[in-house]
Order: structure tokens, then sequence, then C-alpha cells
């Protein structure tokens, strides 16, 4: 599982690789949830989750409850975009509950840590 973290003071985000004994701590959580950043090595801050996607690459949805997938008819929001003033398509999303399925989370910063978030995650072409 991945995760992607925002910062809207500075408007860059950093990718983090979740690794597996430490998923419990997203999984059963839903949208809008607030959790510390601990886990992933952020320690102080405190993370919104705002979204994510599962393997098949299908977005979350708010209005969309617990841990299932399905076609819905949409008319606005997120995953979809209208071509056409009115138009309604039916299209495949996730509930708004992390679970095993869920591939990425997104995640936005709500209170910041005594560390800055550049260098706690450092970028792969950076390390070398």
């Amino acid at each position: 599982m991945q995760m992607v973290i925002s910062d809207p003071k500075t408007g860059k985000s950093y990718k983090v690789d979740v690794p597996k004994e430490k998923e419990a701590e997203i999984i059963g959580k839903k949208l809008g949830e607030s959790i510390d950043g601990g886990f992933i090595g952020a320690g102080g801050y405190k993370l919104e989750l705002t979204g994510g996607s599962d393997a098949s690459g299908f977005p979350m949805r708010m209005d969309i409850s617990g841990l299932r997938k399905g076609k819905f008819l949409v008319t606005k929001g997120v995953g979809f975009m209208a071509k056409r003033k009115g138009e309604r398509r039916r299209k495949t999303f996730r509930g708004n509950t992390y679970s095993n399925d869920s591939a990425q989370v997104n995640s936005k910063v709500v209170e910041y840590g005594p560390a800055a978030l550049d260098a706690l995650f450092k970028k792969a072409e950076e390390k070398k």
C-alpha cells in the first residue's frame, strides 16, 4: 500500500510505501478521519485521510458508505468529468472505508511536527 501525503503550506506531496505490518493503522478508517503520522515515520504530524484508490484504479468516494465496490449513477464529483451539461453516467467506485483492497491512500497534513517533511521523506534521486 502506498500513501501520498500532501503539504498544503508548500504544495508538495510525498509518496511513502506503508509496510504490511503497519497497514492495520489505516484499514477500517473512513475518508475524513485523522490519523497520527508516527507509523510511517512522520512523528508529531497529524494527517487527514482525503481519498484513495484500489489496485484496479477505481477511486474512493465520500458519499458511498462501506467497503463495497460498485457501479453508481453520478452527475459530478470525484472520478467523473461531464462532457455535456446535465450529463449523468454510471461509473465504478469504491466506498469510503479503507480495506485490504486499497492500493493508494491520499492524505493531507493537518498538524505539523517538529521536523520538516522534506527531511523525513527524501526523494529516491537524492538518496543515491
